[in-house]
């Protein structure tokens, strides 16, 4: 039994038999399977494939590899070199990216950038040399929306010395999503009218109601204060491992146990606030590098990003919740003692909603809880000096700031004129934030308020020292921009297919200071491929490294960088459908004595 519980990251109750050892068709509209096995050695062999899916009674199309989603765990080993064959016996072109592994930038997997693609039929193997690094990872396609449909799956590189994180068990918990719809029906939808899934929208006669003035200054910015994500539980059900919040999947423990959970966000388009409700645990990894234990009881994960913790489970179940950062649903697992034995699953909290802050306009927002719990004394209807954490020279008149002001352009969200002379000004843009600052210590959307301490980038340092010690000698200004009504989403207000000629240049080993503005109201998570940076957060010389980095609506994120990988890399938003709109650049790393 244990057996079978650790192999494949859990066991589901529908079948206490591992996934390896069920039957698949996968292939002509065959039946694919929930849950992963497990692949490793010298020679890893992986076909993908296409074929029908059901998730608590809804059924759609998917593509798989090995006959399942997700599918299987990678296991690698710190210093070993591996071949990873992949067969494509999808009618169209296909690919593997390695997700936060430094490999060789041709085996990174990125077509049209780094390779070819996999053609129909073909086998294309990545001959990856010995791995620079352990920890917990995940691969999924970076080939049209596949990813959307179920390609994807977890890595673990085993470290070659001794893992500085004891525990008892060591499991993964794959989060991500299924929907029925095709991903390229999705993308349709939300260019026809990017609310198109947000069914928690303010009305006449919901419990959300908003004053006319407030409704003006929302219709100026197109948007709703409910609009945290553009695809939501209207159409996805959240999974824990391919398996719905209702389908059993459950981790068993021994009372005095300690657990590793490899936490992976591996969906679309989900943030997920992860929590195990009345229980602490310690966050002990963060994009598969070690860091400084911190103890919390819950986090928010960003799409791309992974998480490991060690939790010390007591009594007989606890219940695992990742609930979307909308909380229109939740994937869910659990902690058991035996098999069957269950806590209860909490019910979906109070959705958020977007404040100040998220417009930009941090340090002005009195409520922390959105437009509604505002001090309105503050905002023009009785003086007063709101400037609060707005940076220095922001000078911002909050006390002639009114409602009515802003929603009647009093306050310009579209101001360009706060923009670097570099970004392009176009349709592409319809909101500047006014005051970004820095918002690497929000523990993210909807979770400012809660009874308990929640983790925040500030609190991350690294477990060991940063290697690099030298200072920038450069920085770099980004920003992330877009358009929600027409669903255009760049960097520096400018499509991909715009600039696929001019990457980002970097010399060899030159060290860069980064800069990301987040110009929109919505959070973003900005993935470098081929690279780990090292967030400014405080920590000096232990600054943690991460590979992905989540931009909170209207604020700033900065990291430091050292472009010690040759080759052309991808550079992009992991939200799935803003990839795919345009927010992607391609980053150029120089061969040693080249100019960048």
């Amino acid at each position: 039994m244990r057996g079978a519980a650790q192999l494949g990251g859990g066991l589901a109750l529908q079948s206490l038999m591992p996934a390896w050892a069920r039957g698949s068709d996968v292939g002509g509209g065959g039946s694919i399977r929930k849950g992963f096995d497990e692949v490793s050695g010298a020679g890893i062999d992986l076909t993908i494939g296409e074929g029908m899916r059901s998730v608590q009674g809804r059924r759609g199309h998917s593509i798989a590899v090995n006959g399942s989603v997700p599918g299987p765990l990678v296991r690698l080993k710190e210093g070993q070199p591996v071949k990873l064959n992949v067969t494509n016996t999808l009618s169209e072109d296909s690919s593997i990216h390695w997700h936060g592994l430094l490999v060789p930038f041709q085996f990174d997997g990125v077509p049209g950038v780094s390779f070819p693609g996999i053609r129909p039929g073909q086998t294309f193997t990545y001959d990856m040399p010995a791995f620079r690094q352990s920890g917990t990872y995940w691969w999924h396609s970076h080939s049209s929306l596949q990813e959307q449909a179920g390609h994807y799956g977890p890595i673990v590189v085993e470290p070659a010395g001794t893992d500085p994180v004891q525990a008892d068990r060591d499991y993964v918990l794959l989060l991500s999503e299924f929907t029925p719809l095709h991903p390229h029906t999705i993308m349709a939808k939300l260019k026809k009218g990017e609310g198109y899934f947000n069914y928690q929208q303010r009305t006449l006669t919901d419990d959300y109601q908003l004053s006319g003035k407030e409704r003006r200054m929302w219709a100026e910015m197109r948007m709703m204060p409910t609009d945290i994500m553009d695809v939501t539980g209207a159409t996805y059900t959240y999974l824990a491992n391919g398996y719905g919040p209702d389908e059993g999947l459950e981790f068993l423990f021994r009372q005095g146990e300690r657990v590793r959970l490899r936490i992976i966000n591996g969906s679309a388009m989900t943030f997920f606030n992860f929590r195990i409700p009345g229980v602490k645990f310690w966050v002990v990894g963060a994009d598969g590098q070690n860091v400084k234990p911190v103890e919390v009881e819950e986090f928010q994960i960003g799409t791309a990003e992974t998480y490991d913790i060690v939790v010390e489970p007591r009594g007989e179940a606890h219940t695992i919740v990742a609930e979307s950062m909308d909380r229109s649903g939740m994937a869910a697992a659990t902690l058991a003692s035996r098999p069957g034995a269950r806590a209860d699953l909490p019910a979906l909290r109070e959705p958020p909603l977007l404040t100040m802050a998220d417009m930009g306009m941090s340090g002005m927002d009195h409520g922390g809880g959105g437009m509604t719990e505002m001090d309105h004394a503050a905002m023009g209807h009785g003086g007063g000096d709101v400037s609060g954490s707005a940076s220095p020279g922001a000078n911002i008149d909050a006390g002639a700031m009114t409602m009515e002001s802003m929603a009647m352009g009093g306050m310009n969200m579209r101001d360009t004129s706060k923009l670097p002379a570099d970004v392009k000004v176009g349709p592409g843009i319809d909101m500047v934030s006014m005051n970004p600052v820095d918002r690497m210590g929000d523990p993210g959307i909807g979770l400012d308020k809660v009874p308990h301490r929640v983790l925040n980038y500030k609190d991350l340092a690294a477990l060991t020292p940063n290697r690099d010690k030298r200072a920038p000698s450069r920085k770099m200004e980004i920003h992330l921009t877009g358009n929600m009504e027409r669903y255009m989403w760049s960097f520096d207000g400018q499509k991909f297919s715009a600039v696929s000629d001019q990457p980002i240049r970097f010399a060899y080993n030159e060290r860069v200071r980064v800069k990301l503005v987040n110009d929109t109201m919505m959070a973003h998570p900005i993935h470098l491929h081929g690279h780990f940076f090292e967030l400014v957060n405080g920590h000096d010389g232990n600054q943690p490294l991460k590979h992905t980095v989540i931009v909170q609506p209207g604020g700033s994120a900065t990291f430091d960088l050292t472009a010690d990988e040759v080759g052309d890399w991808a550079f992009h938003c992991h939200l799935l459908y803003h990839m795919h709109s345009g927010m992607f650049q391609v980053v150029t790393v120089a061969q040693p004595g080249e100019a960048a």
